[in-house]
């Protein structure tokens, strides 16, 4: 990366690759026309904070470079120094699934990381949890509105008896009835909600709330052998005998789950998922890249870390399956590529349909830069497996977890195999937060990092400044992953009680 840098308030623009021939502009507000670089490149026009300026002279229907990769063609000629926003980018063909390299440059194995443990809570199944959460699971969305108000109670007048649990969460959805569910694809929200519920910071303790007509059965969201309650709504006495029951049986489970303590425990117990949203073109060059890093020493350290968003690796897919640690986790990233392509074709879309306008006002021109800085979030390491939507992580090391790119949708299914956290970079900004487990929210820029002062975990934003390095930002969140895992920190997210809904993916009909 060549960065045109002064720590004086100069002009200054982020080169990725020595090939590019377009780069971003770093100063915050953008630059007018008539700036000059240090180089001598001078703006045509006004250019916003992280669009990007033409390095040289480009032709019609000219390959526009960044990252060292095609992003799109011009539509038009576009002269040195002028602004290159997405109206003038051809968007090109993404790379076929059928010419891909596979598991021919895998990444040396990196050197063991150790001596980093956490305090964790360890459950009964060997597993560890990072929280200590009663968990109550919902099998049909017709019973929210009751185990919501049972859940408020809870936690009034039952939940501060018991000083070691640190939250009671109603994992409510809308699934459950009114859809087909003997339909293929209704695997992917049934084992969702299955594996939600046994999510390891619920400590083993299985709660779950159904009316008693849904189509998904309560048993099914329970695994063999498991200490669990099923509370069915129609067969209760009225709404006050509904609510008095769930907050019976909520006391039993917080009973137990009291007693948990936090242990010393290596870090090959941690799965961390990594997600970004409201993404700009910063994205690529400070946080994705930095997280990256930190994914690296995870790796090391014997964690497993998740990276998702089909349409935001598709573009990016070539650079990735050369990573696969052999040709079946090859195969299985381009399983999952193609599987996601037919979805869209089928709801008559295409991966063009992921870029936002917040995303365009940030710099990115569309789904493919977009994607080449997305996977920035995947480090180096050879890539060890892939979980189609909803599958439980089982593997340690890096690992592919297909999910849509919406940030509801891929957290849900990210918790679903297991994260005990989740590192979530941002360019434009999003209060966005997970109630089953603390979420890291890193900023690519200084200017939202200071807009946002009580909102950010962590600033990547030094690094387009020459403030702070990758490596040096990358190891800040690595520590801040295993304070926040220890409960010795909170994100932001959770100190002010921040939290999205569950958004299962379902693409199988509704009835």
């Amino acid at each position: 990366m060549q960065l045109i840098v002064d720590q004086k308030e100069v002009p200054l623009y982020i080169k990725i690759n020595p090939t590019d021939n377009v780069a971003i502009v770093v100063n915050s507000g953008g630059l007018p026309a008539g700036t000059v670089f240090a180089c001598g490149l001078e703006l045509r026009e006004p250019v916003p904070q992280g669009h990007k300026v033409a390095l040289v002279d480009l032709d019609q229907n000219e390959a526009i470079i960044r990252y060292g990769e095609i992003i799109g063609y011009t539509t038009r000629p576009i002269n040195k120094g002028s602004w290159i926003d997405e109206t003038l980018v051809h968007m090109p063909k993404p790379p076929s699934m059928d010419e891909l390299s596979i598991a021919n440059k895998v990444p040396e194995q990196l050197p063991p990381l150790e001596g980093y443990t956490f305090e964790g809570y360890r459950n009964a199944n060997g597993s560890a949890g990072t929280r200590n959460i009663l968990g109550i699971t919902t099998s049909v969305q017709c019973v929210a509105g009751v185990l919501d108000y049972a859940v408020k109670k809870i936690k009034e007048e039952i939940l501060p008896q018991y000083p070691n649990v640190e939250d009671v969460v109603a994992l409510n959805h809308d699934y459950g009835c009114g859809v087909a569910i003997n339909a293929p694809e209704a695997i992917i929200p049934i084992r969702t909600l299955q594996n939600l519920a046994t999510h390891p910071n619920f400590g083993g303790e299985v709660m779950v709330v159904g009316l008693g007509c849904e189509k998904l059965l309560p048993v099914r969201l329970i695994p063999d052998g498991a200490d669990a309650t099923i509370i069915v709504l129609q067969e209760q006495q009225g709404f006050s005998a509904m609510v008095q029951r769930i907050m019976e049986e909520a006391t039993e489970k917080l009973k137990k789950l009291n007693n948990r303590q936090r242990v010393l425990c290596p870090i090959s117990d941690l799965v961390i998922g990594m997600q970004c949203g409201g993404s700009d073109a910063f994205s690529g060059v400070t946080a994705n890249p930095a997280v990256g890093y930190a994914a690296n020493l995870l790796v090391r350290a014997g964690a497993t870390v998740l990276f998702s968003e089909v349409t935001e690796v598709r573009d990016g897919i070539h650079l990735l399956t050369p990573r696969a640690v052999n040709e079946e986790v090859g195969r299985a990233l381009i399983r999952e590529m193609k599987w996601y392509d037919h979805y869209l074709e089928l709801g008559g879309a295409d991966r063009s349909a992921n870029t936002t306008p917040g995303n365009k006002r940030g710099g990115l021109a569309n789904i493919v830069e977009k994607a080449l800085g997305s996977i920035a979030k995947s480090g180096t390491s050879a890539i060890m497996g892939v979980l189609a939507p909803g599958e439980k992580a089982t593997q340690k090391g890096l690992i592919y977890a297909a999910t849509p790119a919406s940030d509801f949708v891929c957290g849900t299914l990210q918790l679903a195999s297991g994260i005990h956290l989740q590192v979530f970079t941002t360019g434009r900004g999003t209060p966005y937060g997970l109630a089953m487990a603390p979420v890291i929210k890193v900023s690519t820029r200084n200017a939202l990092t200071e807009h946002w002062h009580d909102l950010i975990d962590v600033n990547a934003g030094r690094i387009a400044t020459g403030e702070a390095t990758i490596e040096e930002v990358g190891w800040e969140i690595f520590r801040l992953i295993i304070d926040v895992a220890s409960g010795r920190k909170e994100t932001w997210a959770e100190h002010w009680g921040l939290h999205n809904a569950l958004c299962l993916f379902n693409p199988a009909p509704i009835t």
